[in-house]
């Protein structure tokens, strides 16, 4: 096992930097673009983000604390984001996810002990049981998911613009 929650810190704390480097200021050329119909725009992943650190990461680990395997945590509704009209431009919503993930991490800092609580189970509503270490993964490898997602989503739209490069363009090819 690879895990250890210094290192899944440091990607927790840098992605909500990462993406207001790379997303702010953008036209609504990149922003609203999207793979193709039932796909994501770039807005749309930030607010899912968001909607992530509000309902799902941090209240699953403190209900795990809480009630163990007694009881699966609630389920998160991934799709959530989409049934309400996006608001505010990416730079006000990147605010919101950088705030809200710097609460949460604090939260994570006071009541989680790595050589206590890492190894503890909770029972997820759809996979059975889950230790807080997963949980914990999992967060990490959402980050990551969704920065691939938004630079994939970006190289969708000049796929035809390329040319035949695409033949060298990984990206475009998967």
């Amino acid at each position: 096992m690879n895990f250890k929650l210094t290192e899944a810190l440091e990607v927790l704390n840098r992605t909500p930097q990462a993406l207001e480097y790379f997303l702010s200021g953008l036209s609504d050329g990149w922003l609203q673009s999207n793979e193709g119909e039932g796909t994501w725009n770039i807005a749309q992943v930030i607010d899912h983000l968001i909607e992530g650190e509000k309902n799902n990461w941090i209240l699953r680990l403190e209900f795990i604390l809480k009630e163990g395997e007694n009881k699966p945590f609630p389920p998160f509704d991934r799709f959530s984001h989409l049934s309400e009209r996006s608001k505010g431009s990416i730079e006000q919503k990147l605010i919101e996810f950088k705030k809200i993930r710097a609460s949460n991490i604090n939260k994570l800092m006071l009541i989680i002990e790595p050589e206590l609580h890492l190894e503890l189970a909770g029972v997820h509503p759809a996979f059975g049981e889950v230790k807080i270490r997963e949980l914990l993964s999992a967060w990490v490898v959402h980050d990551l998911t969704h920065m691939a997602q938004i630079v994939r989503v970006m190289s969708e739209r000049y796929r035809t613009d390329v040319g035949k490069w695409k033949e060298y363009l990984g990206i475009l090819n998967k």
